[in-house]
């Protein structure tokens, strides 16, 4: 059977839209986006994304080596498009053991990554308080043509993981990583490609898909 839409901000149940309604509505946070079933990695699944991304699709490039990308997920439905985008990649860690990061492009307010990162709200907080960023990476796609450096502040958030944000082409730009010492890849400075790149036909290695997705 085909797993339900579930709410972005606490994976809970929503209720569809109605006669009496044309929202999706989560019984806590009430009326939201979508969040749709994680696709499996694999041509297919992100030819789906591609298809129906209003916001940019991350994916670090090149991979750090010995990564594969392990699946994607989005927010939307058939109207509004997707307005949140997941991509997940995993691989050895640099410290210890095998990592995962999760990549998240998504439009202010739709929860997505707040919920990967363990918060409370729909955005970072106050992560932004004009303090120097913690990590900076690099972005390239449509509208960075010529590369684009994009700082990022660490969140508080669970231990278990290292959540970075900032901003990116106009939308929230979020980085999870498992455990939280996977962290330090950041700091190998790296440069994420925007899949949405017109005539970009990277030859992505894909493996087994992440349960960091269903989450």
């Amino acid at each position: 059977m085909r797993a339900e839409p579930t709410c972005p901000r606490c994976a809970g149940p929503l209720s569809a839209p109605s006669l009496w309604s044309s929202d999706w509505s989560c019984g806590v946070h009430g009326a939201v986006l979508p969040r749709q079933p994680s696709k499996r990695p694999g041509p297919d699944g992100l030819a789906a994304v591609l298809r129906d991304a209003r916001v940019p699709v991350w994916t670090p490039w090149p991979l750090p080596p010995a990564w594969l990308v392990t699946g994607f997920t989005t927010v939307g439905d058939d109207r509004s498009g997707a307005r949140a985008t997941a991509v997940a990649v995993s691989g050895p860690g640099l410290l210890r053991g095998p990592a995962d990061m999760v990549l998240i492009a998504e439009e202010p307010g739709i929860g997505l990554g707040a919920h990967f990162a363990g918060l409370a709200g729909a955005d970072p907080g106050e992560a932004f308080n004009g303090s120097p960023p913690h990590v900076k990476l690099d972005v390239s796609g449509p509208a960075a043509t010529c590369g684009q450096s994009v700082p990022m502040w660490a969140v508080g958030a669970r231990p278990d993981r290292a959540v970075y944000a900032g901003e990116a082409m106009g939308n929230w730009l979020w980085t999870i990583l498992w455990p939280a010492d996977a962290g330090v890849l950041l700091l190998e400075r790296l440069t994420l490609l925007d899949l949405r790149e017109p005539g970009m036909e990277l030859d992505l290695p894909y493996g087994a898909h992440s349960p960091r997705l269903d989450a």
